[in-house]
């Protein structure tokens, strides 16, 4: 049984993060599924959430101005979740432009986003982050995507920037995270949306929850609807690093608690007589990839009582050990050292948000992400 234990936990972590992928290949090369994609110019709702922003979101609002998109198709709003700083009569000044809407309380990103939503106009909602920063084309280029009427949601390409300003940096997790989603996208349907930078029918929109994850809760309902969610490589989302590791951390509990409250509301969803293909990804990219701390702490604590019996299991006892001591190390390292540290750190993050979640904890409000220095610059090539 220890020896079963042991392999089962071992097969899930290389699922989560292989098998996974590697059926999507097939799938990809089978189905060839492709977004119709044409220049058009439906009606936009460009949405900014905000709080406690007045350091950039003049800087915001003022990227999100300098779109190339029709003036009189693109209507921008600001929703502020009740901040106490400048931010809203930073807003105000652009008040020819930009709409502004407050929470009266502080609600979280959602509860903000719904009253923009209540009085948006656009045929397609777009939900932006006040730190990420948008090339020209992007509302074109992310628009594009809805001429496909099987398409009911569109996500960025995420990409990281650092110091310097150079895009090259970004860390092998979010490189990963874009190559599986483009697998999604020419297998099926999208498993989740970048919250940073997104879009939707207006009609996916239209029942918004004011307490569950937007990016996630959007991409469910539009599958629910009989739609799919999509990766747009040319929709590209500029972000720095966050300043403070430890806000990282907390920013990732936080994604997956909220995360993990999303599904258990749409747990109908990974039933695969009702949503076929849908459940079978559901489940592999989210609950899978939930399960692997835990498979993580049986495959170590087994193969401590088979080390004794085989010198295989004893080799395999020593690489865990070694790959730990490597993220120990991968800290304060460069380069591929650091993976190791970034996959023990993403899945110690998941394995408090369980235990953050099973208390009880919903985590609805946000603080935004500190990131280093202003909104990053873009590379318009």
């Amino acid at each position: 049984m220890t020896a079963i234990a042991f392999w089962c936990s071992v097969m899930l972590v290389l699922y989560a993060y292989a098998g996974y992928p590697c059926v999507l290949l097939v799938l990809a090369a089978v189905t060839r599924r492709s977004v119709r994609t044409e220049r058009a110019t439906p009606s936009v709702s460009f949405v900014i959430t905000a709080h406690n922003e007045q350091r950039r979101i003049a800087e915001k609002i003022d990227n999100t101005l300098a779109q190339d998109y029709p003036a009189d198709r693109l209507e921008i709003i600001v929703a502020s979740d009740c901040s106490t700083d400048d931010t809203d009569d930073i807003v105000g000044t652009y008040r020819a432009r930009v709409r502004h809407v407050r929470t009266a309380e502080r609600k979280g990103k959602e509860a903000a986003q719904q009253l923009a939503v209540q009085i948006a106009r656009g045929e397609v909602l777009v939900f932006s982050d006040v730190a990420t920063a948008l090339a020209p084309n992007a509302v074109s280029a992310i628009v594009a995507s809805f001429s496909d009427p099987t398409v009911g949601c569109v996500s960025s390409h995420d990409r990281f920037v650092d110091a310097n300003g150079r895009t090259s940096g970004e860390g092998a997790y979010v490189r990963y995270e874009m190559w599986l989603r483009a697998l999604e996208t020419r297998a099926n349907s999208l498993v989740g949306l970048s919250g940073s930078f997104f879009a939707a029918r207006r009609d996916v929109c239209r029942n918004w929850p004011a307490n569950r994850q937007s990016d996630f809760n959007t991409l469910l309902t539009a599958v629910s609807m009989g739609l799919r969610g999509v990766l747009d490589s040319r929709a590209v989302g500029y972000y720095r690093d966050i300043a403070d590791p430890g806000r990282e951390f907390d920013r990732k509990v936080r994604t997956v608690v909220r995360g993990l409250g999303v599904l258990a509301a749409n747990a109908r969803m990974l039933n695969p007589v009702r949503y076929g293909l849908f459940a079978w990804q559901l489940a592999s990219h989210k609950v899978c990839r939930w399960l692997v701390p835990f498979a993580l702490i049986l495959a170590l604590a087994t193969n401590v009582g088979l080390a004794s019996h085989s010198p295989f299991y004893a080799a395999t006892l020593l690489a865990q050990v070694v790959f730990y001591l490597g993220a120990a190390v991968g800290r304060r390292a460069s380069g591929p050292l650091r993976i190791p540290f970034f996959f023990c750190l993403a899945n110690l993050a998941i394995l408090i948000a369980w235990l953050r979640y099973a208390r009880g904890e919903r985590m609805v409000t946000w603080t935004p992400s500190a990131r280093t220095g202003a909104l990053p610059p873009v590379n318009v090539g």
